[in-house]
């Protein structure tokens, strides 16, 4: 017998499988198999479902500090408002929510469209060139990603607030007010306004989507480039019609998570303040109001949106690799 099989654990394992009446030894590998999910559906039931279940619930209640009662008027209010906020529509009720919501869908997406344009620009320049310094890039690059939301929302204002060290280069450049042109501190909804916190979300949505892409630039068929290269094409040639197409599933991939991470980003909103989005609009729904079945219901809905999206992109997202 060897030391591994006189270990405790392999002997605890034996005993185990003994006592189920494993035989074989695909019977042990489904046992070790079951064994090694409990840990995973404990943390599941315990950080997801049960949260879940409670937050529907809550969404649900009569009462804003007790779960009691049933009632679906939080849905009905949310549901009302956005067919209030559609034009053409003549319902009396406030668009407040569908306001909110559609906040969030062009604001996600305009940010998603511009982090993964970037993103691929700077895979591109990483994989395909031998830059200086290479390391101490990526490592720069890859630093947002560690910082919370709050703390980009901080050096947004560094940067571009009233007394920010480009607000100022600004201002000494043009002779403008700073009041006139920082990017932060202005009031909700203004173009320069949105202009900082589209700044910010780029500044964390930025690094996942390069990172995302450096991973499929990895398959990239070099040999097909080079080819390409020596029968007379450009270099922009070269990627439009050859790494692209191959880079493609890394981009949709690139996609979903940005989005995903655009609808979730909370910090960054909180502090600059510009916009108002889902995830701002829970923050006043407990901490103005504490109306939390209003809270849930929406946090619910956001909760369904984002694993229909999910599951939509990752078809989606198969499909192109298959192709």
């Amino acid at each position: 017998m060897s030391t591994l099989e006189r270990s405790p654990f392999a002997r605890l394992r034996a005993r185990l499988a003994d006592a189920v009446g494993a035989e074989t030894e695909a019977d042990r590998e489904r046992l070790r198999i079951r064994l090694l999910s409990v840990p995973f559906l404990a943390l599941a039931a315990f950080g997801a479902f049960v949260p879940l279940a409670e937050m529907i619930r809550m969404s649900t209640s009569t009462s804003s500090f007790a779960i009691e009662g049933f009632t679906l008027d939080a849905y009905a209010e949310i549901f009302t408002s956005i067919a209030a906020f559609l034009p053409g529509t003549a319902i009396d009720a406030n668009p407040v929510y569908g306001s909110v919501i559609w906040n969030s869908l062009w604001f996600g997406t305009v940010t998603t469209l511009a982090s993964v344009a970037v993103g691929i620009a700077i895979a591109h320049g990483l994989e395909k060139y031998d830059l200086p310094r290479e390391g101490l890039l990526v490592t720069l690059i890859s630093f947002p990603i560690s910082l919370p939301g709050i703390v980009a929302a901080f050096m947004m204002i560094v940067l571009f607030g009233k007394t920010g060290l480009l607000t100022n280069f600004v201002t000494f450049l043009t002779g403008a007010e700073a009041n006139a042109v920082k990017l932060t501190g202005q009031p909700s909804g203004t173009t320069l306004a949105i202009l900082g916190l589209f700044l910010g979300y780029c500044y964390s949505m930025i690094p996942r989507a390069t990172f995302i892409l450096r991973g499929t630039y990895a398959e990239v068929n070099t040999d097909a480039e080079e080819a390409a290269r020596s029968l007379g094409a450009t270099p922009w040639q070269t990627f439009r019609y050859v790494t692209l197409p191959q880079i493609r599933p890394g981009i949709v991939g690139a996609l979903i998570l940005t989005f995903r991470t655009a609808l979730a980003i909370f910090g960054t909103v909180l502090v600059l303040k510009a916009l108002s989005v889902v995830t701002f609009r829970f923050n006043q729904e407990i901490s103005v109001g504490f109306d939390l079945p209003m809270a849930s219901a929406l946090a619910t809905l956001f909760f369904v949106f984002t694993v229909l999206f999910t599951f939509a992109g990752l078809r989606f997202t198969s499909a192109e690799v298959a192709a």
